[in-house]
């Protein structure tokens, strides 16, 4: 059996024969001649749905709980969704206690409640969106840069100096360091996590005419609002030999362009969920 994940059976140009989808069920509808499964793998918002004879129920087949199936991709008779599997065999190969689980079934949860359940919340339709489009929008970046010429360098978390003043600096302390009487560090100066890989960014520009970076940065701002985070991920890039201001900006025009089309383009179930139910003012 070929071995599909949701969105490639979803997305199948047409029928295929034995075939094995795994994921997680988000919805069991028994009835007399036939059984209805939606399942998910992480891999699409939509879900994937399994036509099976009741006779494959079983008491460890309910919502939340992790299957295996096999059986044939047939074109879905329902306009809603193009593909379907007529399931032969449902293996649970983890089984969900519904009453104790926090996820509960057709049930939109608020991001307060999920923020309770961190090995649970991607599960939900809001932050499984939100993090493929993070995946997509991170491959973009990559991609703009790479296609331009650009190099990529890895810059140090954890550094000796500030970034103009770029924010306030969590410093970094040793377990073994705080026994002494006197003031150690553990490279014989203050280190701190890092605000901004700029001035790294600036030195490989003396040997590389097109750097650019991503990754962690991190802002020990004594402020506990929505509005700024401790943790997050930046994108910094250095040219050298540019003639005026109007090179940079086409740079960032372009990677913004960039960016934003190829998220449009493969997650738009994902962001036209946020336009609607998470951030409906913002579209």
């Amino acid at each position: 059996a070929v071995r599909l994940r949701v969105r490639e059976a979803l997305g199948a140009p047409e029928p295929l024969g034995e075939v094995r989808v795994q994921g997680w069920v988000r919805s069991v509808r028994s009835q007399k001649e036939v059984l209805f499964l939606h399942i998910n793998d992480g891999s699409s918002l939509e879900n994937l749905q399994v036509v099976a004879d009741p006779s494959l129920e079983n008491r460890d087949l309910t919502f939340g709980s992790a299957v295996e199936v096999q059986g044939k991709l047939v074109r879905s008779p329902h306009q809603m969704q193009n593909m379907e599997v007529q399931a032969e065999t449902i293996r649970v190969v983890g089984a969900c206690d519904t009453w104790s689980f926090p996820l509960k079934l057709k049930r939109r949860h608020p991001l307060e409640y999920l923020r309770q359940f961190p090995h649970l919340r991607c599960r939900s339709n809001a932050l499984g969106s939100l993090l493929r489009v993070r995946s997509e929008a991170t491959a973009a970046f990559h991609s703009f840069f790479q296609d331009n010429g650009y190099v990529h360098i890895h810059t140090p978390i954890i550094t000796s100096n500030d970034c103009e003043g770029a924010g306030e600096l969590f410093q970094i302390e040793v377990s073994w360091a705080r026994q002494s009487a006197e003031e150690t560090h553990f490279f014989n100066v203050p280190a701190f996590l890092t605000v901004s890989g700029q001035l790294h960014l600036e030195v490989m520009a003396g040997a590389f005419t097109r750097v650019f970076t991503f990754g962690p940065t991190f802002r020990a701002e004594n402020s506990q609002s929505r509005r700024h985070l401790a943790e997050f991920y930046m994108v910094e890039a250095e040219l050298s030999f540019t003639e005026n201001l109007q090179d940079i900006m086409q740079v960032m025009e372009d990677l913004f362009k960039s960016v934003t089309s190829t998220v449009l383009s493969k997650c738009p179930d994902d962001v036209e969920l946020f336009h609607k139910y998470i951030a409906p003012a913002q579209k």
